[in-house]
Formats: C-alpha cells, structure tokens, sequence
C-alpha cells in the first residue's frame, strides 16, 4: 500500500516523538532555541523542533488534526478528481505541483512559525519551544479558506460548526493570546503559522479567497 505524503510526516512525527521522549539529549539537540539559532547558527533547529513533542496528548492532538485535515489537503493538491469535484471552475495544477505545494504549505507554516518566537526571544537562551502546531495552524487554516462552509466538530460539542467561524475564532484567540498570555504555549507560532497557511493559498490561486467570501455570502444568506 502507498503512503500519502501527510501519512509519511504523521509517521515521522510519531517515530521521532517516541524516541525524544526517551532520550533527553536528542531532544536537546533538536529543541527550537531562538538563542541557539541566533548566535550558534543552528538553523536546523527551526524545522527539527516541529517533529518532537512535549508529551503524548500534544502529540496525539497534533497528529490527529495534521492526519484529518491535512489528509484532505493533500488529496485537493495532488488528485485532479478532488480539485475539479471543489473547483470544476479552475485548471488543475498537476499533481507534482499540488505535492510541491503541499510541502510549502506544511514546512512553510513550520518556518514562518518560529519567526516571531526568533526575532522576540533570540537573546533569551532559556527560551525553547517543540511541536508541529505551526504546521498544523498552517494546514487547517487553508483547509478552511477552501472549504469554509464544512462543519468542523470540537471536542465534546455534539454538533458541527461551519469552518469560517472556527477559523475566525481560532484567528481572534490565538492572537489575543499571542499578545497577553505568559504561559508555556506559544501562541505567536499557532497564529503566524495559520496566517501563512493563508497567504500561501492566496497566492497560489488568489480566486480562493473570492470562493470563501462567496461561499460564505451564499451561506449567511446574502447572495
């Protein structure tokens, strides 16, 4: 059986997860530390950090949001048949295109992520931060900016909410939070890599981001 191209980096997450929880040092060296990287030029740290985790449930969190909607990504990317079903007005791209561009979406939104956290903290040598939560922001936002009328479901809530208003509340906490929160997660990295995620689509196709308004419009009843 062939594995998707999402399947293979949930895997590699998995595995290198696994394996950094047992062993300190490896994770010590893969770590996104803005000081490391500044002054000791450890660039490698800025897409290595997004593989480990801090522990299971960040892990299996992460991995099942990455596997649900970076899955359908994918297939939209990389199969005509999925591409002309949601956008029968488009030229398909290709499908080496489509893989091309899921790579820069996943590691783009893993770059793009650490920015903010380099540039404020690059100083601090104490500072660390792990986990693909960059990436992941980066894929689900642009799940929503294709797809904004599907209905997303949260946790216990028993039933779907259209994907516009998850992501504009994902948008408007993970901001907030990015500004006022002094806790452990970093939020700067969740809210730059969602906002990558849809820039990179817009400028792939800016027709996208005329769907979302009109599919929105159509579904709040104003067209």
């Amino acid at each position: 059986m062939e594995l998707s191209l999402n399947t293979i980096i949930v895997i590699i997450n998995v595995v290198v997860s696994l394996i950094a929880f047992q062993n300190q040092d490896l994770l010590s060296k893969l770590i996104f530390n803005a000081y490391q990287v500044k002054h000791r030029k450890e660039y490698y740290r800025v897409i290595s950090h997004a593989f480990i985790h801090g522990d299971f449930m960040h892990l299996l969190f992460n991995m099942y949001v990455l596997w649900s909607f970076g899955g359908l990504i994918e297939t939209i990317f990389t199969n005509p048949d999925a591409f002309y079903y949601y956008f029968p007005e488009l030229e398909f791209w290709g499908t080496s295109s489509g893989y091309l561009y899921y790579i820069l979406l996943y590691f783009g939104g893993i770059i793009f992520a650490t920015l903010p956290s380099l540039k404020k903290h690059g100083d601090n040598i104490h500072y660390n931060s792990l986990g693909a939560s960059g990436a992941v922001s980066a894929v689900v936002l642009a799940s929503i900016l294709l797809l904004p009328t599907m209905d997303i479901y949260i946790f216990f809530i028993p039933i779907g909410i259209p994907a516009f208003v998850v992501g504009g509340a994902y948008l408007g906490y993970e901001y907030y939070m990015s500004k006022n929160s002094q806790g452990r997660i970093a939020h700067d990295a969740h809210y730059f890599g969602a906002v990558y995620g849809l820039v990179l689509l817009l400028i792939l196709k800016p027709y996208f981001g005329i769907r979302f308004l009109e599919l929105i419009g159509s579904f709040i009843g104003l067209s």
